[in-house]
């Protein structure tokens, strides 16, 4: 079913996209204009460009048209299983694999690698994410849980909610990093220029990242984060907004000839079982890449 929005335009001054962008959070600006090229989006009635900007007073009709559903098909895609029971997984994800499909990416993911070892997984959680209950970037690596049935998905999305579950990264990042722990507190929410990234905001969502000093590698600063919140792309934009970016991250860090992709690793995942409440640790050490980019840097 199509979803329609109507707004009444209160700031003058604003580009249509931006407008659109702004008051639909899951509206990308590139989509936006989408949108409004294809007519699906007026300003009192008329269909416009997505460069007017806009008056005060004016309604602003915004459609959404549906999407067909998609079906998620199994792909023999290898998977390293650290641990595994009747209610979860733990798995050491490499990088470059996007955890779930998306708009512009629809298979060659790990949910697709899932179903292909656990078709019942597709009866678990959101159809288009069967048994995500957290995420990593595509391109960093490291440990994630994958549950198996809703009683699990329940109990460890509460465990999430009441932030029992502990996470650690490991970051390289550049410049000499002092002092050698701290905490990070910033608001994060979607950067109004660039909606694809995430931006230190007033208005923004609490965000809370710690860190400690594991090593100084030449002007670089090898680092253990553990992020107290889980927003999208907390510990790399927390990271570049106190002025030490992660090391090849090309959104929010800087380039390195020795890396191919971000330098951040999920390295510590602790959490209590549903089955008994036992609370787990598990470990994962760095990857080969991320490893080497070491050894070159020291």
């Amino acid at each position: 079913m199509d979803r329609t929005f109507s707004f009444v335009v209160d700031n003058a001054g604003l580009r249509l996209d931006r407008f659109v962008a702004l008051k639909c959070p899951e509206i990308s600006r590139t989509f936006a204009q989408k949108l409004i090229g294809e007519g699906h989006v007026t300003v009192n009635s008329r269909v416009v460009r997505a460069g007017l900007k806009l008056d005060i007073g004016d309604t602003v009709n915004i459609t959404v048209p549906s999407v067909p559903p998609v079906r998620l098909l199994p792909e023999d895609i290898p998977l390293r299983i650290i641990y595994e029971d009747d209610d979860l997984l733990v798995i050491d994800k490499p990088a470059g694999l996007t955890v779930h499909p998306a708009p512009g990416h629809p298979d060659h993911t790990l949910v697709n690698a899932l179903l292909h070892r656990y078709p019942h997984l597709a009866d678990t959680g959101d159809s288009l994410r069967p048994g995500i209950v957290h995420r990593l970037d595509k391109d960093t690596s490291g440990l994630m849980l994958i549950v198996r049935n809703e009683g699990a998905r329940s109990d460890l999305m509460s465990q999430f909610k009441n932030r029992t579950v502990h996470k650690a990264y490991q970051a390289l990042v550049k410049g000499r990093l002092t002092p050698e722990s701290g905490v990070i507190e910033a608001p994060l929410g979607r950067d109004p220029r660039n909606r694809q990234r995430m931006a230190v905001l007033t208005e923004g969502r609490e965000a809370r990242s710690e860190y400690r000093v594991m090593k100084y590698i030449g002007s670089c600063t090898l680092l253990e984060v553990v992020p107290q919140t889980g927003r999208t792309h907390q510990i790399r934009v927390h990271l570049s907004a106190i002025g030490y970016p992660v090391m090849g991250d090309a959104v929010y860090g800087v380039k390195s000839p020795h890396l191919s992709r971000q330098f951040l690793h999920a390295c510590r995942l602790g959490f209590r079982l549903p089955s008994t409440g036992k609370y787990v640790e598990f470990t994962s050490e760095l990857p080969p890449d991320l490893a080497q980019a070491l050894e070159a840097l020291a």
